[in-house]
């Protein structure tokens, strides 16, 4: 899809984050062996906000909707789909978006769904958004994105502590009435490097019984069991640097621009080592991406709403600006979008 017809643009961005904040100096006083100025070097993670034991995805999604609707309070009236991306559902069944649906108290002719993707999930997102709104299905649609990693990761692995932070984005989206919007998008899968970032026990396949929840360490020392996630960080990068920049300038070709005509490039906030790989493989100026890693670290698929919005409260994005974005994760899934806003 290259923007031919409508096209989705985005009327406002929000989101919520746990009160929660874990800083480096506080995970280093816990674990005196790790070294934290070395983590910050390869992750740019400083701070990261972690859910309590009793707050959810679900929560912090309630908060998002709730700050956007505050902002733009006509959009509650007009939103008739709820697409909601999220590895951590309140249960098995129903899914989040029929919670969010009751919590909103919207009528019942909207379309509501779950999606399970990470990182690239915004990104689908906006095409699954761009299908609803072409289809004439839907004619304003609220793509919600949340996660809460940190109920997955175990307390000792390092790698993935020290990276993940957990997150909410809720962004209203209709069709363009100005020209602007989703200008292209292109999505694509390796379902053969799944294993590359998998939580191997809790589902169908292999429940959660006394063996899965045995820990065992890794070469580098992180404690794992079958129940925490299990990230192959060597692998993930290799995957985003073998995928991602082709993908990026095949949207390029495709959409008649070069890099030059991209005002700011937002990534999904990985790690520092994924954005500088990136910002150096595609010769993209500083002053042309942005990150806000260091203080909310990897907030999964809520990492490119969340630093969309801080670039807007920043000046970084105005009105008219094209932003490229670009994210991989678990699947794996990776998905490039360019945004006229």
């Amino acid at each position: 899809m290259n923007g031919d017809g409508v096209r989705a643009e985005i009327r406002g961005i929000a989101y919520a984050l746990p009160d929660l904040v874990v800083t480096n100096e506080m995970l280093e006083a816990e674990n005196p062996d790790w070294d934290m100025t070395r983590v910050l070097a390869r992750t740019g993670v400083a701070a990261r906000h972690i859910a309590r034991n009793d707050e959810t995805a679900f929560d912090l999604a309630c908060r998002a909707c709730a700050l956007l609707f505050e902002e733009h309070p006509e959009a509650r009236e007009q939103v008739d789909a709820i697409l909601f991306c999220t590895q951590s559902g309140d249960y098995v069944m129903p899914p989040n978006a029929c919670l969010l649906h009751e919590f909103l108290d919207l009528p019942e002719n909207v379309f509501a769904t779950d999606f399970n993707l990470a990182c690239s999930g915004f990104i689908y997102g906006l095409g699954l958004a761009q299908s609803l709104l072409a289809s004439e299905i839907a004619t304003n649609v609220l793509l919600v994105n949340a996660d809460t990693y940190s109920k997955y990761i175990n307390r000792g692995d390092r790698s993935a502590r020290s990276l993940f932070g957990d997150g909410a984005a809720a962004t209203w989206l209709a069709a363009s009435d100005s020209g602007r919007g989703l200008i292209g998008i292109r999505c694509a899968t390796s379902g053969k490097d799944h294993r590359k970032f998998i939580v191997p026990a809790g589902g169908c396949r292999l429940p959660r019984t006394r063996d899965t929840a045995v820990e065992q360490a890794d070469s580098s020392g992180n404690l794992r069991s079958l129940e925490n996630i299990h990230m192959d960080g060597v692998g993930v990068l290799s995957v985003l640097n073998a995928t991602a920049p082709r993908q990026i300038r095949s949207l390029l070709e495709s959409t008649q621009m070069t890099l030059d005509d991209i005002d700011l490039f937002i990534f999904h906030q990985a790690s520092k080592m994924a954005l500088d790989s990136l910002s150096a493989r595609l010769r993209i100026p500083a002053d042309k991406s942005f990150s806000n890693l260091r203080g909310v670290g990897n907030t999964v698929s809520a990492s490119i709403p969340i630093a969309m919005r801080d670039a807007i409260d920043l000046g970084r994005v105005r009105p008219g600006d094209r932003v490229l974005l670009s994210a991989l994760g678990v699947g794996m899934s990776w998905a490039t979008a360019i945004m006229e806003m």
